[in-house]
């Protein structure tokens, strides 16, 4: 293929989430009412060869907001996402014995501070820290997070809200409703089969796959969401792998699903994590089941520990008897991700492109903007792909670093001393010099809208704030600055509001399977 040889087709090896949901947004975007297009030989073909011998693991249950943006724009309805998913809302994560391996609790709320646009509340909050927690104070979500309330109501129409959410759900039913519509909406050409080998031009550009069954695949663009096995970008490309253990030390994960004991029973609406010895516990309401693993570091604890302190927890929230009929599934994972994502004219997103583990549920979010990328900046040529690929690049692994360093905050704010899992994420070898830096800073100023280096960050400083002051951190402001002074006079007023908005929602909103049910039962308004 010559430089100008324009792209027409895209690849995409692998299935499962990753693979599907980029296919979804490639070609909402480049085949979007093909039927009703006349240049239809200007269109982008996308195609995706996925293994029927290879199972679909998910790469995780919870998504982050940007989650509704994507669904919507690639034509699949909410209400069809809570019946065939069986999905829930997440309004956020919920941590506890984090601080002090106590009774500690806070939360990370996906709605940013009342009036944060023009005022920081920080400074203002940090007055009267011993008497409210910093997310209670500045935000409503919080409140409807600890009372298991939802985020809307059956009149809301769909995507519509009153505080910001995304979803907890089924990975694998996800990925089977993702096929289903880029097959029967999208124009996606589905192979079921298993790659055996991948040809390269001269210029060692990939240009076709062969097949177990005897087709081969031909493209422009290839899309490597083959998973941990990185089929395309690892096996055939060698692009090596920079494993980030040294900062970030959990390699092995412990899954389970859990029935409710009963069918009524409460379904939280924000991802629980519940710090252990070794690791921490996350625990997943969906309407039919609860999803609780244990994700911990192998060189800190045994499968054996690891499994009974699941186990105890299973038997604390739910029952001995449930505890006691659960199986559990061992899923092992090296923390850290590729020297690069986009070589020659192969992408990879998902776990082929890297992993680090599930706070914050960053694997999903990571696959949307992969694919958003890929899609909006989809090559002409291959001249200018040299062009994007240096660019997306440099984009995810400036992503990466900072996936790595909010992840890493989490641990370094501790006062845990309880073990030496908790002693050595504290050491100073162990703590990216970005994320140290800007604790210096923080000690000093609140971080705020100048924090963010990049209009587009992962995450926007809120999210710092409140994992920050949900650990108790302590910042020392004592310039007297004239926006202070201002912000003074707003604060009490945005404070107030805070209060009088908390008291409304949480008196007018339903719980998260009250409402889920009415979904089911009567659907969504349309926007």
């Amino acid at each position: 293929m010559s430089t100008s040889q324009t792209i027409r087709s895209v690849v995409i090896v692998g299935g499962g989430t990753a693979g599907w949901l980029t296919a979804a947004i490639v070609a909402a975007e480049h085949r979007g009412n093909s039927d009703q297009r006349k240049d239809t030989e200007s269109l982008i073909s996308v195609t995706l060869i996925e293994s029927p011998e290879i199972s679909t693991i998910g790469v995780g249950e919870g998504t982050w907001p940007s989650m509704r943006t994507t669904l919507k724009k690639i034509g699949i309805s909410e209400t069809e996402l809570f019946r065939e998913c069986d999905a829930s809302f997440k309004q956020g994560t919920l941590f506890r014995r984090w601080r002090n391996g106590k009774d500690d609790i806070y939360t990370h709320p996906f709605t940013v501070p009342h009036g944060y646009e023009n005022t920081n509340l920080a400074p203002h909050w940090q007055l009267f820290r011993e008497k409210v927690d910093f997310a209670q104070a500045v935000s409503s979500q919080n409140s409807l997070m600890l009372a298991g309330l939802a985020p809307k109501q059956i009149v809301t129409p769909e995507y519509g809200f009153h505080v910001n959410y995304g979803y907890h759900l089924d990975a694998v039913k996800f990925a089977k409703l993702l096929q289903k519509h880029c097959v029967e909406k999208l124009g996606v050409i589905h192979h079921s089969a298993k790659v055996v080998q991948v040809n390269s031009d001269s210029d060692n550009y990939i240009v076709s796959l062969d097949t177990d069954v005897d087709t081969t695949v031909s493209g422009d663009l290839f899309v490597d969401a083959s998973g941990s096995r990185s089929l395309l970008l690892g096996k055939h490309y060698g692009i090596a792998f920079h494993s980030k253990k040294q900062f970030l030390f959990n390699d092995t994960g412990l899954a389970s699903q859990v029935p409710y004991v009963n069918e009524d029973d409460p379904i939280a609406s924000s991802t629980l994590s519940t710090a252990q010895k070794n690791g921490w516990i996350w625990d997943i309401g969906l309407p039919s089941r609860r999803g609780i693993g244990h994700v911990y570091s192998s060189s800190h604890t045994t499968e054996e520990r690891a499994t009974e302190e699941l186990l105890n927890y299973i038997a604390d929230t739910i029952s001995p008897q449930t505890a006691a009929k659960t199986s559990v599934r061992k899923v092992n994972f090296e923390p850290g991700h590729r020297a690069e994502f986009w070589h020659k004219n192969c992408v990879a997103v998902g776990m082929s492109a890297g992993f680090i583990e599930p706070l914050e549920a960053s694997a999903l979010v990571l696959v949307e903007l992969s694919a958003a990328m890929i899609s909006e900046q989809l090559p002409e040529n291959r001249h200018v792909m040299k062009i994007i690929a240096k660019r997306f690049n440099q984009k995810f692994l400036y992503r990466w670093e900072r996936i790595i360093d909010f992840l890493k905050l989490h641990y370094i704010l501790t006062q845990r001393n309880d073990s030496d899992y908790w002693k050595d994420n504290q050491m100073t070898d162990s703590i990216p010099f970005s994320i140290a830096e800007a604790l210096d800073l923080w000690k000093w100023q609140s971080p705020w809208h100048q924090d963010t280096m990049r209009a587009d960050e992962m995450f926007p400083s809120a999210s710092y704030q409140y994992i920050l002051y949900g650990m108790n951190f302590e910042t020392k402001q004592c310039t007297e600055r004239s926006s202070s002074r201002n912000g003074s006079l707003a604060s009490k007023r945005l404070f107030l509001e805070n209060i009088q908005r908390t008291e409304m929602l949480v008196s007018s909103m339903p719980t998260n399977r009250i409402l889920i049910d009415k979904i089911k039962a009567y659907g969504l308004q349309k926007i």
